[in-house]
């Protein structure tokens, strides 16, 4: 039966007309000054001749090769950090094949100025395979240094010692918290592991990236952790105020508009708050295909793939979850597709790095790890708009989104939007019944050309719209031509 509803969930299209919203009826949401990325429907209440749209992100090349002894063929589970101006990336350095969490696995580091160009600094930390110019950070750590996956701690009052945090661990460990000063220098928060394997009602955990973050959304930090639930890879989410004690794992179950979403195996999840709207947490997924072969044994010789590690194929799905134990699979189709070439098509390859980070005024990437079990193993960087994961897109003959009722804050409105020479969006303010506001109808509002990470929105009277903040009401976005991708209420030159 589950095989059944994925297969006509997986055939529902996007309708163009009052899509479900899950948010209750009658519900009036706040949206303050926040950002709202059109990425799922929490907002919409109808769609007329609209659709939302996945925007895959653009190939942008290799971004570093992992070609140091201690590196190799398995290297993965990448996590990158922006630092202020610093970037930084954590990796896990795996020369030959060998059990999860053996003593051979090492983290390693680099960094880059611009997200773009990367070196590898000699940290004399540690002397791997006879050697301390090297570029490791963990070593002589196992089982922690087969995942272990850092975050910098952005919540209030953090102690300097312990503005980086990590978890990693297999299920022989548990997961067990690190901290540093520098994010280079790593120690044990406490010896015992803070999520325990007699915490998680399940057989097998663990054995993937697991995360934590610090959510100012929700005031607290939030852990995501694989297990596997009837034979499938998933995601249980556990909560904390302190970092060393969690909550009982809760299993995330997922929302599709058209029903049901597949249940597919996720080997990672990539679940993290966006930088420009830090209440939607993007998860940029791992999804995996088992025993899905695409290569012959001719055809794996010939790339040099290391034996047993072409049978299965992967790809990377984008979720959404704004907290709480759903995420949102508003497109289960593909994000970023394996590229041209046998070595794209082998097992546990195109496995997205933790976190999208700006890269330009007006463009983020995310990396993906690309020839997996191969001599040329690499990061990759994909890049796209800043806001643009997905877009409200209406065709020439133009469409309508109407929002559910909202409260805001602020004194304009700002849009994030691409038009061709001939579309344009108009935006229309209603009152909760669906009634244009005098000086914000339609017919008041000036047509929005252009392409723009931000536009201020006008009507005839100017673009003043405190004297509705604290009000309900309602956005209408006519739309031709165009995508939306994004809204914010500001203060003017914010």
């Amino acid at each position: 039966m589950r095989t059944l509803i994925a297969v006509v969930a997986l055939l529902v299209s996007q309708p163009l007309a009052c899509l479900p919203s899950f948010a209750a009826d009658g519900d009036v949401i706040d949206i303050g000054d926040r950002r709202e990325l059109l990425v799922d429907h929490f907002l919409i209440d109808k769609l007329d001749n609209v659709r939302l749209v996945l925007n895959r992100p653009r190939d942008e090349g290799i971004a570093l090769q992992f070609d140091k002894p201690w590196e190799g063929l398995f290297c993965g589970y990448c996590t990158v950090i922006k630092d202020g101006d610093l970037y930084r990336l954590y990796y896990r350095g795996r020369p030959e094949a060998g059990a999860d969490g053996n003593q051979g696995e090492v983290y390693c580091y680099a960094e880059s100025k611009d997200g773009i160009e990367w070196t590898k600094p000699d940290l004399d930390i540690f002397n791997v395979l006879g050697q301390k110019r090297n570029n490791v950070v963990l070593a002589d750590a196992a089982p922690v240094t087969h995942n272990f996956c850092p975050m910098l701690d952005t919540r209030p009052g953090v102690p300097a010692d312990q503005r980086f945090k990590a978890i990693g661990g297999t299920m022989r460990s548990g997961l067990v918290a690190m901290v540093s000063a520098d994010g280079i220098h790593w120690k044990k928060l406490r010896e015992q592991a803070v999520i325990t394997t007699d915490m998680v009602p399940y057989k097998y955990m663990f054995d993937s990236q697991n995360l934590a973050f610090w959510s100012a959304h929700e005031n607290q930090y939030v852990c995501y952790f694989r297990v596997f639930e009837d034979g499938i890879r998933r995601i249980c989410r556990s909560t904390s105020d302190d970092f060393l004690n969690w909550s009982a794992p809760v299993l995330m179950q997922y929302r599709h508009p058209g029903g049901e979403a597949p249940i597919e195996h996720l080997y990672t999840n990539q679940t993290h708050p966006y930088f420009r709207a830090p209440h939607l947490y993007v998860a940029i997924a791992a999804r995996f295909m088992p025993g899905r072969q695409v290569l012959s044994d001719e055809q794996a010789r010939a790339i040099n793939v290391s034996p047993q590690y072409f049978k299965d194929t992967s790809d990377a799905v984008l979720m959404t979850s704004r907290g709480g134990s759903f995420y949102d699979r508003t497109f289960l189709s593909g994000f970023i597709r394996p590229g041209i070439g046998a070595q794209n098509w082998v097992s546990r390859t195109n496995y997205p790095a933790l976190n999208v980070v700006q890269t330009s005024p007006t463009e983020m990437s995310v990396y993906l790890n690309q020839d997996y079990a191969q001599p040329t193993s690499h990061l990759h960087r994909y890049s796209m708009r800043l806001d643009g994961f997905a877009s409200a897109q209406a065709p020439y003959a133009g469409g309508q989104l109407v929002t559910k009722p909202l409260t805001f804050e602020g004194q304009e409105l700002t849009i994030n939007f691409g038009t061709s020479a001939a579309g344009e969006i108009r935006v229309e303010i209603q009152d909760p019944a669906g009634q244009p506001i005098p000086g914000f109808s339609l017919d008041d509002a000036q047509p929005q050309i252009g392409n723009e990470i931000r536009r201020v929105v006008r009507w005839k009277q100017g673009s003043d719209v405190s004297s509705l903040a604290g009000k309900t009401v309602r956005l209408r976005f006519v739309i031709k031509d165009a995508d939306l991708y994004a809204f914010k209420f500001d203060k003017p030159g914010s």
